[in-house]
């Protein structure tokens, strides 16, 4: 079983900065490791996927936030810059066997962590 497990969360201002980390068991270079998030009372929603040089954004983050992983292939990050209270949500770490925005196509998940921004 792949442990994934998130760090960075936390509150901010509108207009701050955050980065999460996800540490992986496991070298995830020929695995696609993605960010989704869920708001209360929404369903959860893809926001940064990367794998090998390929990477994708959500329209609502594209500009905002930066994916990357680590040389040694077993940790992903993401820096949120410019934060909205609408990315307010628990972030969850994700990873899978390809590149998807699809949550039911993600086998593997990190127990999530909290991102609060305030107006």
């Amino acid at each position: 079983q792949v442990q994934l497990i998130e760090s960075g969360g936390g509150s901010v201002q509108a207009g701050g900065s955050l980065r999460l980390s996800c540490a992986a068991s496991i070298r995830t270079k020929n695995y696609a490791m993605a960010w989704f998030r869920q708001a209360p009372g929404k369903e959860r929603e893809f926001v940064a996927a990367i794998m090998w040089s390929s990477i994708t954004y959500a329209e609502s983050v594209e500009g905002r936030f930066t994916i990357s992983t680590d040389n040694a292939g077993s940790t992903v990050y993401l820096q949120m810059n410019s934060l909205k209270p609408e990315d307010t949500a628990v972030y969850y770490c994700a990873l899978g066997p390809f590149l998807t925005r699809l949550p039911d196509q993600v086998p593997n998940w990190g127990q999530g962590t909290q991102v609060t921004v305030s107006s």
